[in-house]
């Protein structure tokens, strides 16, 4: 079956994501808190089958991840939104359970919008407002993913916020880690408890953010329950919410590609393949990160064939290097990017037309289900 597949595609293996909701869902009731799942890193509601028979509770950041997440999970939704619009504002307010302002004036225009729903809707449907606050606790080393960096746009600051809460905020929200430890966590919840410490008897909830990847190989999850009871023993009554985004689906999916040429300039030999880094692996050159190649050596080495892998786009930066392998590469050999789900599909776009990767489903029986078939009609139709 798997043969007859064309490349390139996105394959998703059950077993793999099972597992890493297994882990989850464990982390979440030995800890005695509320894992939701953040649809930035993972919107495949293809799968959300699976997902919804662990976490039905979801972080949105946009109205379409909102409705996703209301149609395929069927659970609460928190909002996040650096900025909410007078167009926006009325449909979170109906379809959120909790929605958190990225600032104090962005909370003082829209919480009469909340207050109005809440008096005409019973305790179980009320919306609970919450602020985005900024430990200025900086634990990511690359700018682009810190939200604690100098001069960030994302949270409150303690000074900016002054000596009181605006009345009617009920929790208070921080997201500082991205593929982070639990030590990198005990160090954001320092930071946290010392500037805010002293509003929490005041509120009913934390959310500690995303980043929490707890489902990498060597994460000490242990570590992280023992953490997370001693802030719930220390501040009782607080709700814990945690929103981890990769964690869900980190190492779950690959992309399979073919070779289609390979071309030699300067000594330097460039494996050219049917997909792109930039339109179907942007994190690779954003982050910028190389990613594992299943069929290649884990280093280069030096005797052995060594290319740069080449996207089938225009773009002249399309590609990442080195890589080696026992043999050299011919037309028609696959290479398997390991670790393309998390971050990736949600990224994906269709720079010069290029034809889209199918997304495919491996079943825990070993059966393959065709997830989505991309066509000339999803490029064109972006552009109506």
């Amino acid at each position: 079956m798997m043969k007859q597949l064309t490349t390139p595609y996105y394959i998703i293996y059950e077993d793999r994501l099972r597992d890493n909701l297994r882990l989850i869902k464990s982390v979440e009731q030995r800890a005695g808190v509320k894992i939701i799942m953040a649809f930035k890193a993972n919107a495949a509601w293809r799968t959300f089958d699976i997902i919804s028979e662990y976490c039905k509770a979801s972080t949105a950041s946009s109205l379409n991840e909102m409705r996703l997440s209301l149609e395929y999970l069927r659970g609460e939704v928190h909002a996040y939104c650096p900025v909410y619009t007078d167009a926006t504002i009325g449909e979170f307010v109906d379809g959120c359970s909790h929605l958190v302002f990225n600032s104090v004036s962005q909370f003082k225009k829209y919480s009469s919008y909340v207050s109005a729903y809440n008096a005409t809707h019973c305790a179980s449907q009320r919306v609970s407002c919450g602020l985005r606050v900024n430990p200025e606790c900086s634990v990511i080393e690359t700018d682009i993913y810190n939200p604690c960096m100098p001069g960030s746009r994302f949270g409150v600051t303690r000074e900016a916020l002054g000596d009181n809460l605006p009345e009617g905020v009920e929790g208070l929200h921080f997201h500082c880690l991205c593929e982070s430890t639990s030590y990198d966590l005990e160090k954001v919840i320092d930071a946290f408890e010392e500037r805010f410490g002293e509003f929490l008897p005041q509120i009913k909830w934390v959310n500690m953010g995303g980043g929490h990847l707890m489902t990498r190989n060597g994460y000490d999850v242990d570590h992280l329950v023992t953490l997370l009871r001693r802030f719930k023993e220390k501040h009782p009554g607080v709700e814990v919410i945690l929103e981890p985004g990769s964690a869900f689906t980190w190492r779950t999916g690959d992309l399979k590609t073919k070779v289609l040429d390979v071309t030699e300039n300067h000594g330097i030999q460039t494996a050219i393949i049917d997909a792109s880094f930039a339109c179907h692996m942007p994190d690779c050159l954003e982050m910028p990160y190389k990613p594992a190649i299943s069929e290649a050596l884990p280093e280069p080495m030096e005797g052995k064939p060594t290319y740069r892998i080449g996207g089938n786009s225009c773009l002249s930066g399309d590609f990442i290097g080195d890589w080696s392998f026992d043999a050299p590469l011919k037309e028609g050999d696959v290479l398997t990017f390991e670790d393309m789900n998390h971050y990736t599909t949600v990224k994906t776009n269709m720079f010069n037309g290029i034809h889209h990767p199918s997304i495919v489903l491996q079943r825990s029986s070993g059966d393959i289900e065709v997830l989505r078939e991309y066509s000339y009609e999803d490029y064109r139709d972006r552009m109506d």
